[in-house]
């Protein structure tokens, strides 16, 4: 399963933050959300369910008929970038997208819109706006985990000493 929520990135310390608010014990999404709201600065409840499921993607979280609850297991960086590139949609065509020199954000955004679902391009009105907001973010947790390096131009590939050139 392929999830595309894609909120804004935060810091290892916010999900760490945000994953041990979650109970170990399956609960309610309003619970949870309100849980992850209690523990961090987020402020809405829509925003911290798109945080809940996002660590559903990076398997912090998971989920049963009876809610969200807490995984045991404990994610190191390339657990999480292993899981954000596998589990959320679009990350391996940003990823591969990527060179040694750096990519803006718009294309970015061109590398992945042929690969957005009709509904997707249907469900909003400005579905460009949405999602060259969520191919941003998308490139701010690839740096988070490592799979790619920010540059004044733009995003490119890490370099093996994780330094600009």
């Amino acid at each position: 399963m392929r999830y595309k929520v894609a909120p804004p990135a935060r810091s290892h310390s916010f999900l760490e933050s945000a994953r041990d608010a979650i109970p170990l014990v399956p609960d309610s999404e309003a619970d949870c959300c309100r849980a992850i709201q209690t523990a961090t600065d987020v402020s809405d409840r829509e925003t911290a369910q798109k945080y809940l499921v996002f660590l559903q993607a990076l398997g912090l979280v998971a989920e049963s008929d009876r809610g969200y609850y807490r995984t045991r297991t404990d994610h190191d960086q390339a657990a999480l970038a292993t899981a954000f590139e596998k589990s959320v949609f679009g990350v391996d065509v940003l990823v591969e997208a990527l060179n040694s020199e750096p990519v803006d954000t718009d294309d970015a955004f061109d590398a992945l819109r042929a690969e957005i679902p009709r509904w997707e391009r249907e469900r909003h009105a400005d579905w460009e706006a949405v999602w060259q907001e969520r191919t941003a973010n998308l490139l701010e947790w690839a740096v988070l985990f490592g799979l790619a390096e920010k540059t004044t131009d733009g995003y490119r590939q890490p370099t093996e000493d994780g330094k600009d050139q």
